[in-house]
């Protein structure tokens, strides 16, 4: 409670400070169902990537993070994430908050063990019934499903999975968000992002 308190106090002032996970369940005409799981940054609402699968686990969410992680270092100019987050004087690791409900993939201890792997990072759920404390992933899932899924036909998992990422395309790199002042995801994060690695090279040595 008193992680998840510090998380909500204040507003991220940045990207990679707090990453919202969580699942989407997409009914295809003729593949079944799948679960869309994914990490979107707070800050500039970019979208890391998407994992598909038919089922709903710790795996999964687990999957989902390190496809958050490789694409958070690609937009680094493959800077691994630590040495992004990592103070150069102090050595002290500024953590990224993994904010997630109280699901069960995200309870157990397989996932515990997996943050606790990752220095980089610190898990935090939400209070429950509070699905307002996890909203910029949920109403990215929103944007996802009505302003593109719902709009065609998506007959199997392989499908479906293309039309995601060319969806996730549109939304970080050509569709302007009015929470962004008009601006794309892409723009914001790397911006922002390019500016934190600056002055960390400019800093003076202590």
């Amino acid at each position: 409670a008193k992680a998840r308190k510090a998380a909500f106090a204040e507003p991220p002032t940045g990207p990679n400070q707090v990453w919202q996970l969580d699942f989407s369940e997409f009914e295809t005409t003729r593949g079944g169902i799948w679960r869309i799981a994914g990490c979107a940054d707070y800050y500039s609402k970019y979208e890391f990537g998407w994992h598909l699968a038919t089922t709903c686990n710790a795996a999964d969410a687990e999957l989902a993070v390190r496809i958050a992680i490789a694409e958070a270092e690609r937009l680094a100019g493959g800077v691994p994430l630590a040495e992004q987050l990592t103070n150069p004087e102090t050595g002290h690791i500024k953590r990224i908050k993994v904010v997630t409900d109280n699901g069960g993939a995200f309870r157990g201890s397989r996932f515990a063990a997996f943050i606790a792997s990752r220095p980089e990072l610190l898990h935090i759920r939400t209070r429950r019934r509070s699905p307002g404390q996890n909203g910029v992933r949920e109403r990215a899932f929103g944007s996802l499903k009505y302003e593109h899924l719902y709009r065609m036909e998506i007959d199997d998992g392989q499908t479906l999975a293309a039309e995601a990422e060319r969806y996730r395309h549109v939304f970080n790199h050509i569709r302007p968000h009015e929470a962004l002042g008009m601006q794309r995801p892409i723009e914001i994060h790397q911006q922002d992002q390019q500016a934190q690695l600056s002055s960390k090279k400019t800093e003076p040595d202590s």
